[in-house]
């Protein structure tokens, strides 16, 4: 396993993450019973195989199945004798979590409510990466940057994040957090795929320029990109696509890159899944990738992606293939570059370091 530094920070995460999206989900659990319904010995397992191969970093949220999924990372890691300082807890707020007005979004009350549920749920003192879900279009950015930062000082949380946020709100966060003194977004979690790279386009920029660090989650596009799916794949009737088809992504893009992606599979003798994996974390400015698994055999068999070594050719290749349709300002912007800097995404390059 490699550990990449997390943006600007001086913390060192693993290049491959567990999701815990699978943990919890069960027949009262509305779209997290499709997601997946792991229980705490299989949940067990998932994790103490994850810890074994070198993964130091856990990513949940309190929405996956309505803070179950936290309530069984907690057990587990308590079962297992995990101690605290080697493992990174990395969890989410943001999401609805009840009928109330207040139950949802990223304001200073929800913000700290949050943060003591999930303590308690988590069975810790502390959260290493507590980030913010989703775009809160109704608090200002001001009000949530505050009581981030009065988390930090009060030593409940160690690092502050965002996920699914815009470049120009982002951009716009880190303006403030300058100017008023507060903790800065270290991090951005973000879709990404070799079907679905439009996070290239404002995000890779400027995740480069800010030094922040990149997390993806769903790097297998819902699954889509495992090689199951696609002409000739046969159904999957237990996989998450056939009852939750998400995030939208565009099947005959995706259908091309699998039909690409399983020609260089055979010639490495590998999964599909490895070959999606080992594109993104190829990309110099991800940090780290996101992984889950509903059983032992799917998650053993993304942990080998960091094995997985594919040449210049076949990165050149993968990326033609699933290039961004040109797009202004893009387009001018990439034009004009080229006469001062040749590739402006190596500008994020990472310290990596080597570990078990």
């Amino acid at each position: 396993m490699k550990y990449n530094q997390l943006g600007r920070t001086g913390l060192y995460v693993s290049q491959l993450c567990l999701g815990t999206m699978t943990l919890g989900g069960n027949a009262n659990a509305g779209m997290w019973a499709s997601i997946g319904a792991v229980q705490q010995e299989e949940a067990n397992q998932l994790i103490a195989t994850a810890l074994a191969s070198g993964v130091n970093v856990i990513d949940t949220a309190d929405i996956y199945s309505y803070g179950q999924s936290e309530r069984i990372t907690g057990v587990a890691l308590k079962e297992l004798g995990v101690k605290r300082s080697d493992i990174i807890l990395a969890t989410k707020t943001g999401g609805v979590m009840g009928q109330g007005p207040n139950d949802k979004g990223a304001s200073r009350a929800h913000i700290m409510d949050s943060v003591q549920s999930s303590l308690e749920r988590l069975q810790v003192d502390h959260i290493d990466l507590f980030q913010i879900h989703a775009s809160d279009p109704v608090t200002p950015v001001e009000e949530t940057l505050r009581a981030l930062d009065d988390l930090t000082r009060q030593g409940l949380v160690r690092y502050v994040g965002v996920s699914n946020w815009s470049a120009g709100k982002l951009g716009k966060s880190l303006g403030l957090s300058d100017g008023l003194h507060c903790t800065r977004f270290e991090t951005l979690q973000a879709y990404y795929s070799v079907a679905g790279r439009d996070v290239e386009r404002e995000l890779v920029p400027l995740v480069c320029e800010e030094k922040l660090g990149l997390l993806v989650w769903s790097p297998l596009a819902g699954g889509l990109l495992s090689g199951k799916f696609g002409p000739g794949a046969g159904a999957q009737n237990d996989a998450r696509r056939t009852t939750f088809d998400f995030p939208p992504v565009n099947r005959e893009l995706a259908w091309k890159c699998v039909s690409e992606m399983r020609a260089i599979a055979d010639k490495h003798a590998v999964s599909v899944s490895r070959i999606a994996l080992a594109w993104l974390l190829a990309r110099p400015y991800v940090t780290s990738v996101i992984i889950g698994a509903k059983r032992l055999d799917q998650l053993t068999d993304n942990l080998g992606a960091i094995d997985v070594a594919l040449t210049a050719e076949e990165l050149a290749h993968l990326d033609a293939i699933s290039a961004l349709a040109p797009h202004y300002p893009g387009w001018m912007i990439a034009r004009e570059d080229a006469a001062r800097f040749p590739d402006p995404f190596t500008s994020g390059a990472r310290k990596t370091i080597s570990g078990a």
